[in-house]
């Protein structure tokens, strides 16, 4: 007979797999990389920790989302999730993911009432559905990756969004480059559960490396037109060695990848998978370094231990 006691951790472990729970701070990094991005400090506190909340409860929503979507092909394919187990009904799975999507719209449209911005809302609420597009629609089209890219745009343009100013060039190419190497990634696992093809690994790599391009080239698009706020001085002073940063996490992310492309079992890709999601806090930090210097740029890497630590124990692919 299964106590309380016993019944107990083992539901508290199924939710954390279920949300996928390391993940999340990625997503945290996203829109708190993009508030910086256009602030000079993470201020007003309130504004900021809604964002965040935001930010974090439509990621975990799409993460709930998709085991629930996905539940009759993880009968096949990972029987022990948590929803084709049993651990998780069907039914708690969707309460809880259509949940999270409600406090995240609440979150992002009660962080633009605070400032009279009602882009905050309309960001959330794009972000928002397309969640749902991917998870229930597109996901196992060739629109997939696609899709899963553009929710990482919008979450960088979330963070972004509580800014007074219009949308300039060099945001965008800020969060089309997270948004090219999610896709990027997001290309590379699309098998993962089984052997891959070598060719569909390639492709997918160099859509990553793309992605990181793009952020490496950010500054390049400053103009006297654009806030202050958003010059990227930091990475003006530090001149070339601002690109050989970039150039080295090329190569660190690319040579895990390459592995994976050579040896394309599971155990390889969903290894890469799992190493390249935690690289894009470093990705992320280092954008902010750019505006923001080193302080803030800690604060965002920092998010890499909690990942670390709920992912020795949680399964986040």
């Amino acid at each position: 007979m299964t106590t309380t006691s016993d019944a107990s951790p083992s539901t508290v472990r199924a939710l954390a797999e279920l949300l996928r729970l390391p993940n999340v701070f990625t997503a945290l990094a996203d829109v708190a990389m993009g508030f910086l991005f256009t602030h000079e400090s993470a201020q007003p506190a309130h504004q900021f920790a809604l964002l965040g909340l935001a930010s974090g409860s439509l990621y975990l929503s799409g993460m709930v989302l998709n085991d629930y979507f996905d539940r009759d092909i993880d009968r096949l394919q990972r029987p022990g999730r948590p929803v084709p187990s049993g651990r998780i009904s069907a039914g708690l799975a969707r309460a809880l993911g259509f949940g999270l999507l409600a406090v995240g719209l609440l979150a992002g449209w009660g962080a633009g009432m605070m400032t009279a911005n009602a882009r905050c809302g309309i960001v959330a609420t794009v972000l928002a559905t397309a969640v749902v597009l991917y998870d229930a629609v597109l996901k196992r089209t060739p629109l997939g990756p696609l899709a899963m890219g553009s929710c990482r745009v919008l979450n960088v343009l979330l963070g972004m969004s509580a800014a007074t100013e219009p949308f300039q060039p060099i945001h965008w190419i800020v969060a089309l480059g997270v948004g090219t190497y999610i896709a990027g990634v997001t290309w590379f696992a699309r098998t993962e559960a089984t052997d891959s093809h070598r060719g569909q690994l390639a492709l997918g790599l160099l859509v990553m490396l793309g992605g990181i391009g793009l952020l490496a080239w950010y500054p390049q698009w400053y103009t006297e037109s654009v806030e202050p706020v958003s010059k990227p001085v930091h990475a003006l002073l530090i001149g070339d060695r601002w690109y050989w940063f970039w150039g080295l996490m090329s190569v660190m992310i690319g040579w895990r990848a390459l592995r994976a492309v050579i040896f394309p079992q599971p155990v390889y890709v969903q290894g890469t998978v799992k190493q390249c999601l935690l690289s894009l806090i470093i990705l992320d930090a280092a954008v902010c370094m750019g505006v923001r210097g080193p302080f803030y740029a800690a604060a965002i890497v920092a998010l890499v231990f909690p990942t670390m630590f709920f992912g020795r124990w949680i399964y986040s692919t």
